[in-house]
């Protein structure tokens, strides 16, 4: 029986330069898509996929996150005398039960690899998850979950994978796979590989689970892409020991750490809500006819 996936790391340390100025002050992981911050849906993945504790991983001014998933006792106790029990309730189940989260700070922006690495102490040596905190991931069900359930039947790592059109491989961290008895392997990752050489159209797609023996490795780490510490890179390494093996997400995916894909997620979840679908329908229809008239 493999060991239980019940940890999660979610690095939330960058500057969030891409949707910038938006994030000169406040934290791109509390960006909202619609009416909740984005970091607390990729939270609420990581509890619904059978994690039970979550660590985030931030840096200086990421203080506002911590803030977030805590209990507001003042804010609850106003809502409550002003008669918006509904509201208060539906904040206080949305909030994480006490000791299920735990923040570490990155002080050096050092890559993913080092911020994965910094949460070390309080995943001990046990398998654990990532969740990239951009990459929202939508489906009936949660993606990290389908990747806990495959890990408990075949063990080792997985990585979620997407597939994309093949001459848009060129922008993305692409895997090469090797069909086995068990299923397929991976056997390579490329960053970005040049047009026409990409191994496939397998993107890597922002939800890992690892084996403890990657903080070894990224202990070890040279610098790679950018200076930093690349967790790819470590992975790579993990191979020659350990399979890794591939999850390919069928939902929807959207990279909220770009401005075309922080807006597609707000219409996406938002035309989902019967409350705002209408609202989201006459605003597509408005555009629609001016771009119309502008033609």
């Amino acid at each position: 029986m493999q060991q239980k996936i019940r940890k999660a790391i979610i690095p939330a340390a960058g500057f969030g330069t891409r949707m910038l100025p938006a994030t000169k002050s406040i934290p791109k992981e509390l960006l909202t898509i619609v009416d909740r911050p984005v970091l607390d849906y990729i939270v609420a993945e990581a509890f619904a996929s059978g994690i039970e504790h979550v660590i985030i991983v931030t840096g200086r001014m990421k203080g506002a996150i911590e803030d977030h998933f805590d209990h507001a006792f003042e804010l609850d106790v106003s809502l409550r005398n002003a008669g918006k029990h509904p509201l208060a309730d539906r904040i206080a189940q949305n909030t994480p039960a006490a000791g299920s989260i735990s923040f570490v700070r990155q002080q050096q922006a050092r890559g993913l690899g080092h911020a994965v690495w910094t949460a070390r102490h309080i995943v001990g040596d046990e398998p654990f998850a990532v969740l990239l905190p951009d990459m929202l991931m939508v489906a009936d069900r949660p993606c990290l979950k389908s990747m806990v359930d495959l890990h408990a039947l075949q063990g080792g790592n997985v990585i979620a994978v997407e597939r994309c059109a093949p001459e848009d491989a060129h922008k993305f961290g692409i895997v090469s796979l090797k069909p086995t008895a068990d299923g397929p392997i991976v056997t390579g990752l490329v960053e970005k590989p040049a047009p026409g050489t990409a191994p496939s159209n397998l993107y890597i797609s922002g939800r890992y689970v690892l084996q403890p023996e990657i903080f070894d490795i990224l202990e070890k780490q040279t610098p790679g892409a950018g200076g930093e510490i690349q967790l790819t890179d470590a992975m790579l390494t993990l191979m020659e020991t350990q399979a890794i093996r591939p999850f390919e997400f069928s939902g929807r995916t959207f990279d909220c750490g770009m401005p075309a894909g922080f807006v597609a997620a707000n219409l996406h979840m938002a035309a989902a809500r019967p409350d705002l679908a209408p609202y989201v329908g006459i605003e597509i229809e408005a555009l629609s006819l001016a771009r119309r008239a502008v033609a």
